[in-house]
């Protein structure tokens, strides 16, 4: 056998965990390529690529398939249907493999999994493919819905909403965004190293390294293979975070002695974001809900070397008593649809419904209910979401305001760069992917009345 067939194999069974068992595609991935870390680096890209390209195309590519195929997508059993799809996806974006040997492949893997008698359906449908993939009747661009959502894979309902709230020039620009490859975004752990020496230390590893324009402590990197290899990943002297995330607790600016509380605070970005600024002294509680992801948190302290912060397992929407009152800064960095992070996390499209939208806008004022009343007077709350949703964000404010009136809105004008000035209004500050150079997020700022 192989190795060509071994890495579409895998490609094949990550591919079918997330689809298939709703495991989150970032975990999937993760959990494959560090259970064969001895691949070699262009095996590992290539079934990176592959994986993350068919996920995030894979509305267009069913549309291709139902175009060129006697059997319906839908109609498909799921492991001819994900062959067919990696195999399309490799056809149509990746020009290293011609389309020939991308056929051939996809027989044996079909074979192989067990579908003999469906090998020459495999193989009459990748060849038809191959041979009309530059003929394919595309929906017309005038029915906005049906052709952004089959040109950028994005659900219908979701691609009626964005152009609701957003209108089309700038919903085509956000995923138009989402489907561009992006470097990774890191903060500088400023307790350990300066800016200029990490930027030293990453191009030394052989790291391409780009200044973000945002903040002068980030950067955006790329080139590497394995973040986990690289040593000044491992000696704590950045931690991987998104401009966005950053800016929460550039917008909360804690002082020297500050306590602060973050109650949704997995992987812990904000948390050590926010035990840096305090400079060893205060403390930081990070909670989060499950053991897995105070796990997560606990590694990145220890990693980054911070003594100011704890980590608890704790549900949000339960009240800790003896928290009340307690907290100069409360961060409520909630649950969403994760709408402004369909770039990154490309399953969410395919996984989150209205309904469960509307479960979500409950569940984030069910814990602004609770966290609020952990507040101090004179100090902060902030709530954020990596969701673009209105009714969870702006509308979440507007009732905050309505059902807490102990609480003020705080004006964010002052605490952004002059580049994001435009994205700020009153208390709001929302981050557009393909307007801004970020991910899609939403920032609002309260403080409690002395």
């Amino acid at each position: 056998m192989t190795k060509e067939i071994n890495e579409r194999e895998l490609v094949l069974e990550i591919l079918l965990e997330i689809m298939r068992d709703h495991v989150k595609s970032h975990v999937a991935l993760q959990n494959t390529l560090g259970k064969y870390q001895y691949l070699e680096k262009r095996e590992r890209a290539f079934i990176t690529r592959v994986t993350e390209g068919t996920l995030e195309h894979m509305i267009e590519i069913d549309y291709i398939l139902n175009q060129f195929s006697s059997v319906k997508v839908n109609k498909m059993k799921p492991v001819i249907r994900m062959i067919l799809r990696s195999a399309v996806y490799q056809m149509c974006y990746m020009d290293s493999v011609p389309d020939s040997a991308v056929c051939n492949e996809a027989v044996k893997l079909a074979v192989k999994k067990g579908f003999r008698n469906l090998k020459g359906f495999v193989n009459g449908v990748l060849r038809t493919v191959g041979r009309n993939k530059d003929q394919v009747k595309w929906p017309d661009e005038k029915d906005a819905v049906t052709y952004l959502s089959v040109r950028y894979s994005i659900p219908e309902w979701m691609t009626e909403q964005f152009l609701e709230q957003y209108g089309r020039e700038i919903t085509e620009k956000i995923f138009g965004d989402f489907q561009k490859e992006k470097p990774l975004t890191i903060r500088c752990n400023l307790q350990k190293q300066t800016p200029e020496k990490l930027a030293e230390l990453l191009q030394e590893e052989g790291v391409n390294v780009k200044p973000h324009p945002y903040l002068p402590y980030a950067y955006w990197i790329s080139g590497f293979d394995y973040l986990g290899s690289l040593k000044s990943f491992q000696d704590g002297a950045f931690q991987v975070q998104d401009l966005s995330s950053m800016l929460v607790t550039e917008i909360a600016a804690p002082k020297k002695g500050d306590h602060v509380i973050d109650v949704c605070a997995a992987p812990g970005g904000k948390a050590l974001h926010m035990a840096e600024k305090l400079e060893g002294t205060g403390l930081v509680e990070a909670r989060d809900l499950t053991a897995y992801k105070t796990e997560l948190i606990e590694e990145n302290v220890m990693r980054l070397g911070f003594e100011n912060v704890t980590v608890s397992c704790q549900d949000a929407t339960v009240p800790v008593l003896e928290s009340e009152g307690r907290a100069d800064i409360v961060i409520a960095d909630l649950p969403c649809s994760g709408l402004g992070v369909l770039g990154k996390k490309t399953d969410l499209k395919y996984n989150i419904t209205q309904e469960m939208q509307k479960e979500l806008v409950k569940l984030q004022r069910e814990i602004l209910t609770v966290v609020r009343t952990y507040v101090k007077p004179g100090g902060k709350l902030i709530y954020s979401t990596c969701t673009l949703n209105r009714e969870e964000n702006e509308e979440n404010v507007s009732w905050f305001l309505e059902a807490a009136p102990e609480f003020l809105p705080v004006s964010l004008s002052e605490a952004v760069c002059d580049s994001l000035k435009s994205a700020v209004e009153g208390n709001m500050l929302k981050l557009l992917p393909g307007i801004h150079q970020s991910d899609g997020f939403f920032i609002s700022a309260f403080q409690k009345k002395e």
